[in-house]
């Protein structure tokens, strides 16, 4: 079975106006485009057609996921996708944030469920009782927060700017993870001993690594007043900026903090939507709740590769997990490609015009259309025009 999708968007404050509606084959839009969703999240789930009508893909897969999920998908991860696709268009640095573990997110819905605090409450951490690893490829030049740096580079960064000369002696006495913990409970006299001698300098004009320059940025952008400083904003100073070509992708597994800075990517994640936020955000923060769960343990960023060039063949992008794997292809006009779907499906064009047939079915995607490909089955692609195909799924053994 293969049946059409239709993207939710999401319009949070930090997305662009004009990259998904664009995508979307629509004229730009006054209000912001931040996240296109392709899944059957409760927040926000895609449209499914039927017999030319359109319905919630959670509401619909309620009653017909035989017709989609293989039996041990259903076993494992009950009558839903166990993963969930996603546009972005960063024009804001999004929070900096960190997912939970599976053991956590069951704990923390469970006690906040105890606790009668709604669903849709702005003060709720866990909205789900699922782990959020993810996944994202780069269709932009892109630049992100992701872990902790080695010491040694947070206090090289750290030793040339003298007005954070203290934080470097917390540093060495207490080790990074005890001084994050005081970090992210200074006080605004603290954060602009710290934070206003450098944004008194001139900003970097060029784009780079330097944590000053997203300093400035972060500040400018987000119309941050020097007398309500963010402590998120030492975590440029602390934090791996990574700078990430198009077709090149990440992982980014659980309790890891991170943040986007600029750039569209396409992101894949286990069907979550819980977020511990550590700054540079309106929305709730819970630095206790953030503080008990963050891994503070440095980490070298693993950039894995985009296609070769001229490739044919789809290209993976790995992942530990079993909610989800993650492929991608680009193909010229007339260029046809197959793949074996043993698990449940989406393909979703984010460049160009492409066929997709299925046990007899055809089906035309373009314009950030999508298709859900029911397991067991041959997927065939045939080009249009030139186009760049993502194909997400589950990962089971």
């Amino acid at each position: 079975m293969m049946y059409l999708l239709h993207g939710n968007v999401q319009p949070y404050a930090w997305g662009g106006y004009d990259y998904i509606p664009r995508l979307l084959g629509n004229p730009p839009d006054r209000q912001p485009a931040a996240e296109l969703w392709f899944g059957d999240h409760a927040q926000a789930p895609a449209g499914i057609e039927i017999k030319g009508g359109v319905q919630p893909l959670n509401q619909w897969l309620e009653e017909h996921a035989e017709d989609i999920l293989s039996p041990q998908s259903i076993a494992r991860f009950g009558r839903r996708l166990p993963f969930l696709l996603k546009i972005l268009d960063v024009r804001l640095p999004l929070s900096i944030q960190l997912h939970p573990d599976k053991q956590q997110a069951e704990a923390g819905f469970a006690r906040e469920n105890a606790q009668g605090v709604a669903h849709n409450a702005a003060e709720r951490n866990y909205k789900d009782d699922n782990h959020k690893p993810e996944n994202m490829i780069a269709l932009s030049e892109f630049w992100l927060l992701h872990g902790f740096a080695e010491e040694s580079l947070i206090l090289e960064r750290i030793n040339s700017r003298p007005s954070l000369a203290s934080l470097g002696q917390w540093i060495r006495d207490k080790g990074v993870a005890q001084a994050y913990q005081e970090i992210m409970r200074a006080d605004q006299t603290q954060l602009s001993a710290w934070l206003s001698p450098l944004l008194a300098q001139s900003a970097p004009q060029e784009v780079s690594d330097n944590p000053d320059y997203w300093l400035h940025y972060a500040v400018q952008a987000m119309e941050i007043s020097p007398q309500k400083l963010d402590a998120g904003l030492i975590s440029f100073y602390l934090f791996n900026i990574v700078r990430m070509n198009v077709g090149e992708g990440i992982f980014q597994r659980a309790r890891l903090p991170h943040a986007y800075l600029r750039g569209q990517n396409v992101e894949l994640m286990a069907a979550s939507d819980n977020v511990l936020r550590a700054g540079l955000t309106p929305k709730h923060v819970d630095i206790p709740e953030l503080l008990r769960i963050v891994d503070t343990a440095a980490v070298k960023p693993e950039i894995i590769a985009p296609p070769a060039e001229g490739s044919k063949v789809w290209h993976r992008y790995p992942a530990p997990v079993a909610d989800y794997c993650f492929y991608s292809v680009h193909l010229a006009a007339g260029d046809e490609i197959s793949l074996n779907c043993p698990q449940a499906g989406i393909v979703l064009p984010v460049q160009g015009r492409v066929c997709v047939s299925a046990q007899g079915q055809e089906m035309e995607l373009s314009h950030a259309k999508a298709a859900l490909i029911g397991f067991g089955h041959r997927l065939v692609l045939r080009a249009h025009t030139e186009s760049d195909v993502i194909f997400a799924s589950s990962d089971i053994a």
